[in-house]
């Protein structure tokens, strides 16, 4: 099935059938899959443009434009309803090469999972499991200031403070300490717990004046009714509120207005861009994105603006955005950003006095960061480029794969992929292994015939999927046993071409298919780190997973395999029976008298236990 690109009779076909009106276009690859979404006030120079010969797309979209099949239009009376429609799709159904913005867990976020019945709010470096009714601010530059705003909130504010709670009948010493409202015993509604998450909200929204008036207005009416205690607690989270804005080191003048200001740097190949959140006259955000060169720079900005503000609530849109450079669309965003805020947004490019000094200093910030990130990108290419001539390679390997395995006499045995693109982790690519070999069970461990199972399967999928992306290196982690192991069957399977190695713990030797001697990278050299760097994350990625599956088996119990039995029911037998083993004791009769339960689950359950239904 051949692509768009190398089909020129169907693609001029198709090219001489777009319109001239604005709307949006859906590009799809062979076997239907959503991979872009975009708008274009012109549908037809805009779709033109990505299959135009001698095109200078960037890495992404090249490689987005060779996988193209057909596309799909759909047309809109305004290039406003395009914008709109574009972002409802691209929410909806996140297609693999919508991301402007590098993923490279350089920056973190904060979130509340609001998806939960009482939310957590913590920092990550992934927007992994993305839910919708999910909140993530960020990616914030400075991670140091983060957490500590992170931990003087917890320090203001009562929170869930543990996924599991330490005991089963009483809540633990955050309890007792204030730290926390005794949610593993439910000692608080989900409803007025929410509340507190929400008053965190506003404060990462940059709504913090707002809240402490609230707060104000709460503590003199709690004063005025004896409610003292209240008004205590009160006094001390304005307080700690007001100590929270003392940590802001940059003020700006003029603070009637929230503002955002958007800057960017750039190289050869590289693009740093800074957006500073202005509110009160204090910058409470400074986040941080990076991507490669793409079209002029007032198109990246406002590339990034709209993404950056198609996951921000309405109360978190500023009142004016200050651009570094013109955008070449800012009409249909301003249209945009107003009907999502409900109030008159305006979008400027300064020229002089306080708001150009302003984007001044978002430009320097900007370009700072675009230093620290080439010196980065430099050493990463040495490492690449060291290990390419230490394994005699034809060329600088631009995708690492690691596999390691992860068990405990065999118990629980999995797998990991790590995968590093140009030096960098890239998460999106990482899987986990659950190892299917019926001979290796607990006591009978098996690492050879792991990896064995893991490498088939990852080139299975290799030729099932000729377009899917393949290593340049693979890394076993493990000697010459696993080594030998994975490139037995990478020869069976066709891939004797892929550079293979294996990486051993002990003195960090690294084994080549074919020979006897070790390879001993000098302590320091780049390469080594790399290799390490690849290592230690494929068994961080493994070894995580065993956890998780081996912390599931201890908890399983007999009676999730009772059908119709959730853990509503079992909690109504337990509670009546005590254990399992006392439950599966009991007559028929004994188990229908259990409230909730009734007959016909009393006969299943009783089933169950006593053999008819096994």
């Amino acid at each position: 099935m051949k692509s768009l690109i190398d089909d020129g009779e169907r693609l001029l076909e198709r090219l001489n059938l777009l319109p001239t009106s604005p709307g949006v276009y859906l590009m799809r690859d062979g076997s239907g899959e959503l991979l872009y979404v975009g708008k274009a006030k012109n549908l037809r120079n805009r779709v033109r443009s990505y299959f135009q010969p001698g095109h200078e797309h960037s890495p992404r979209i090249a490689l987005m434009v060779a996988k193209i099949y057909d596309f799909e239009l759909i047309l809109t009376d305004t290039e406003a309803e395009a914008l709109v429609l574009e972002d409802n799709l691209i929410k909806g159904q996140k297609p693999r090469y919508n991301v402007l913005l590098k993923d490279d867990k350089q920056y973190p976020y904060l979130c509340i999972t609001w998806s939960e019945e009482y939310p957590r709010v913590f920092l990550t470096r992934r927007r992994a499991n993305f839910q919708s009714e999910d909140r993530y601010f960020g990616p914030y530059t400075d991670s140091g200031s983060l957490q500590s705003t992170l931990a003087l909130l917890k320090r203001i504010f009562p929170l869930r403070q543990r996924n599991v709670p330490v005991f089963k009948d009483r809540p633990c010493i955050n309890f007792d300490i204030g730290r926390c409202p005794g949610i593993c015993q439910r000692l608080i509604s989900p409803q007025e717990y929410r509340r507190t998450v929400r008053q965190i909200q506003m404060v990462l929204q940059g709504r913090t004046s707002e809240l402490i008036a609230q707060f104000a207005t709460q503590m003199a009416t709690a004063a005025e009714n004896l409610q003292f205690e209240q008004a205590a607690r009160l006094r001390d989270r304005v307080q700690g509120l007001e100590q929270l804005g003392t940590h802001q080191k940059i003020t700006v003048p003029d603070s009637s207005v929230s503002r955002d200001a958007i800057a960017l740097a750039s190289s050869d190949n590289l693009v740093s861009i800074q957006l500073f959140q202005v509110r009160s006259g204090k910058v409470i955000g400074r986040l941080g994105f990076t991507t490669t060169p793409n079209g002029d720079p007032g198109a990246m900005l406002q590339r990034v603006l709209e993404e950056h503000y198609r996951l921000a609530a309405p109360e978190e849109l500023p009142l004016q955005i200050l651009t570094q450079h013109p955008l070449p669309e800012a009409d249909i965003l301003t249209a945009w950003l107003q009907e999502k805020k409900g109030r008159k947004v305006e979008i400027q490019t300064p020229q002089r006095q306080i708001k150009a000094e302003l984007i001044e200093m978002v430009a320097k910030n900007a370009e700072a960061e675009l230093q620290r990130l080439t010196r980065l990108s430099r050493r990463q290419e040495q490492a690449l480029v060291n290990l390419a001539e230490a394994l005699e390679l034809a060329a600088v390997p631009r995708r690492l794969e690691c596999y390691d395995i992860s068990h405990i006499q065999g118990t629980d045995t999995v797998a990991s992929r790590v995968v590093f693109v140009d030096g960098m982790p890239a998460p999106q690519h990482y899987r986990h292994y659950k190892i299917r070999d019926p001979r290796i069970q607990a006591g009978r461990p098996d690492d050879f015939a792991s990896m064995a199972e893991v490498i088939g399967r990852r080139f299975a999928r290799a030729a099932n999927e000729p377009d899917s992306d393949m290593p340049d290196l693979v890394v076993i982690d493990g000697g010459k046993g696993q080594l030998s192991s994975a490139r037995e069957v990478m020869e069976e399977m066709g891939y004797e071409d892929v550079n293979t190695i294996g990486l051993a713990k002990r003195l960090e030797e690294v084994f080549l298919p074919g020979r006897s001697e070790a390879i001993l990278l000098p302590d320091g050299d780049p390469a080594l780190y790399l290799l390490q760097r690849i290592r230690d994350e494929a068994h961080r990625f493994a070894i995580t997973f065993h956890r998780d599956l081996r912390s599931k088996r201890m908890k399983h119990s007999s009676l999730d395999d009772i059908p119709g039995i959730g853990p509503a029911k079992q909690k109504l037998l337990l509670e009546k029976f005590r254990s399992v083993p006392i439950l599966e004791q009991a007559s028929l009769a004994e188990i229908a008298t259990v409230p909730g339960i009734g007959p016909h689950l009393a006969k299943i359950v009783w089933n169950y236990f006593h053999g008819e239904s096994r």
